[in-house]
């Protein structure tokens, strides 16, 4: 098969979409079938070739967001490369920018659209609006989310039952959605992959200590990831056990934030920001934490949750339908709703490296269901329902053209 993956973001840029894009691009390789990938040019304004010409980078321009980039530049080179790829199936990875190039491809060479919805939009509208107009930002998102997925895509592919029920519940969408947990290479996380040296080195460079109890964030550094929630919580545990580490990896426009309030709680030799790390070392990190803590609600899925347990870390997190797939409370990892549960279970954790020791075990089993090659299975019978429709509108099309060349002889 012949699949064309349209992005916003793609390595070397880092986030859950781009780290997504890549392993799914792998997965797919792997089983015989040709990807070819249309994303943004994240460094500049240049448009560029890569792999053989299966990468094509379109100039990206900076949204203000992060240092997101996006396109509404198609150029007609683009458009000619891509029709010479001759592709089955396009599958779409953002709803603007390259989404609406995806688009205009399907749309142009009659090709089936497969998109998935990775981002929960309406927790994200602020940076726009800038706190003003929320409840008409969250409509408009809520209009321009129905229609890109509902009138153009052929398939809709969402990580979790919460995206699902956003959907189907609150968008009344009446269409197919697939239901596919996003899959990760869970063993780039296996402890026994990691060299023993390259882990000392980072234990040495943060300063952390074999007795030290590691209690691990990774993500982007902003306020829908509730992370002072976390540092405000540290303040009680380190008190009691000063062996407690909060360690923060990533960045992100609130940071500096973050460690101010670090400062003020005068933690700051107990919580660790290490900025942002290279996507082929951050398994490594994961190897010294002892749990994985988040009390992020703005997830749609939560790959770093996959990513700690595969680590064989038990995850501790906010109770949200994002991690229910996920999770299993008391047998992998455990559910907080507040601040009183969340340092009661690190501190129960703290006194029972046993059960810390257990709940990895099982977070590693539980993990391999999440493997990119079960993953791509199941995306690979979307594309299959994907051309079938698409073939059956065509066949259905074509007919209604003939009925009408006969009735008007």
């Amino acid at each position: 098969m012949r699949i064309g993956i349209f992005t916003d973001t793609y390595p070397p840029y880092i986030n859950g979409v781009s780290t997504s894009v890549a392993m799914l691009e792998n997965a797919l390789k792997k089983k015989g079938h040709q990807v070819y990938i249309v994303t943004v040019n994240s460094e500049n304004m240049t448009y560029k070739y890569e792999n053989n010409d299966h990468i094509i980078r379109i100039p990206g321009i900076p949204t203000g967001i992060y240092d997101y980039r996006l396109t509404g530049i198609y150029p007609l080179r683009a458009l000619k490369k891509i029709k010479k790829w001759n592709l089955d199936v396009i599958h779409s990875h953002t709803e603007f920018g390259v989404g609406t190039f995806a688009r205009l491809v399907a749309s142009q060479y009659n090709i089936p659209l497969v998109h998935t919805y990775h981002t929960m939009y309406e927790d994200y509208v602020h940076y726009i609006t800038k706190g003003y107009f929320m409840g008409t930002g969250r409509k408009i998102v809520e209009y321009l989310t129905k229609f890109y997925c509902d009138q153009t895509a052929t398939e809709l592919i969402v990580p979790t039952k919460k995206t699902y029920d956003l959907f189907k519940k609150k968008y009344k969408f009446d269409r197919n959605v697939h239901i596919i947990p996003t899959g990760i290479e869970v063993e780039r996380f296996y402890r026994e992959n990691f060299n023993i040296k390259d882990i000392y080195d980072i234990r040495n460079k943060l300063h952390i200590e074999k007795k030290d109890f590691v209690i691990l964030f990774v993500g982007r550094l902003a306020g829908e990831k509730n992370i002072d929630f976390l540092i405000d919580a540290h303040a009680s545990i380190c008190k009691k056990y000063p062996q407690a580490k909060l360690l923060i990896i990533g960045d992100g426009p609130d940071i500096e934030k973050f460690k101010n309030q670090a400062i003020k709680l005068k933690i700051q030799d107990n919580v660790i920001f290490t900025g942002k790390v290279a996507w082929d070392e951050i398994p490594k990190y994961y190897y010294i934490a002892s749990i994985f803590a988040t009390a992020s609600k703005s997830e749609t899925q939560g790959l770093t949750v996959i990513e700690a347990m595969s680590a064989s870390i038990p995850v501790i997190c906010i109770f949200d339908e994002s991690f229910k797939d996920t999770v299993i409370d008391g047998l992998n990892g455990y559910f907080f709703k507040n601040k009183r549960q969340y340092k009661k279970q690190v501190e129960d954790l703290i006194e029972n490296p046993n059960i810390v020791k257990k709940m990895g075990i099982q977070a590693r089993i539980n993990a391999e269901s999440y493997s990119s090659k079960y993953f791509a299975e199941r995306v690979l019978d979307v594309y299959k329902t994907a051309i079938g429709i698409n073939n059956s509108s065509n066949k259905k099309r074509f007919l209604d053209k003939l009925k009408k060349v006969v009735g008007k002889k």
